[in-house]
């Protein structure tokens, strides 16, 4: 009786360590490609020593302000200050994103479409729902903020992403990333492009 006192208590938080990855790689199994777009930002801001700081066009607000869905949700749940909080912070919706057709090597960013407060039920072949949470002072994450840049890699990525900062005000950014996104808006890293090279996850 005194042994199943520890081996209980151990087999369950076995259970919730091995829940992480395991929901990880259903989410690579099962989920849906997409391409998202990052956002331009100081290379000494992206690179953290040994993970990379990602930031996505479909984390600002005032890109996600002028789709449709946004005006429902913060009527819905509106935040405290118009201009620098204006959803409630905590806030879950999702993205619609559109596939974009790539006529090169590089992938493009799939575009977003609309917000919506629930998971859509049907969508169409290409598109995809992409879960979003936002927080105080015009924070969005999709669980894909950051990325811990294998040992073999690290001087490679950290060399062409210096390189392959925006030179003018403008320009877009270019570093996309690939996801698998599941059934639910969830989605996992799968790999990043800086310009064209591609850096698998």
């Amino acid at each position: 009786m005194v042994i199943w006192r520890f081996i209980v208590p151990l087999l369950i938080q076995t259970a919730f360590i091995l829940a992480v990855p395991a929901q990880s790689v259903y989410t690579v199994i099962t989920g849906k490609t997409a391409i998202l777009q990052t956002q331009p930002v100081d290379p000494y801001d992206l690179l953290r020593g040994y993970s990379v700081t990602l930031n996505y066009e479909i984390s600002r607000v005032d890109n996600l302000a002028k789709l449709p869905g946004w005006t429902d949700l913060v009527k819905q749940y509106p935040g405290t200050d118009k201009k620098y909080q204006p959803l409630a912070s905590g806030t879950s919706f999702y993205v619609i994103l559109e596939e974009e057709k790539s006529s090169g090597k590089v992938p493009q960013a799939w575009k977003p479409v609309r917000l919506s407060e629930e998971l859509p039920t049907s969508l169409p072949a290409n598109q995809i729902a992409l879960q979003g949470r936002y927080s105080s002072y015009n924070s969005i994450s999709y669980g894909l903020e950051t990325y811990y840049i294998p040992e073999d890699q690290r001087n490679d990525i950290n060399q062409d992403i210096s390189a392959a900062r925006p030179t003018q005000p403008g320009q877009r950014q270019p570093i996309v990333v690939e996801v698998k996104v599941n059934a639910q808006g969830k989605a996992v890293l799968i790999s990043m492009w800086v310009r064209d090279r591609k850096y698998q996850f």
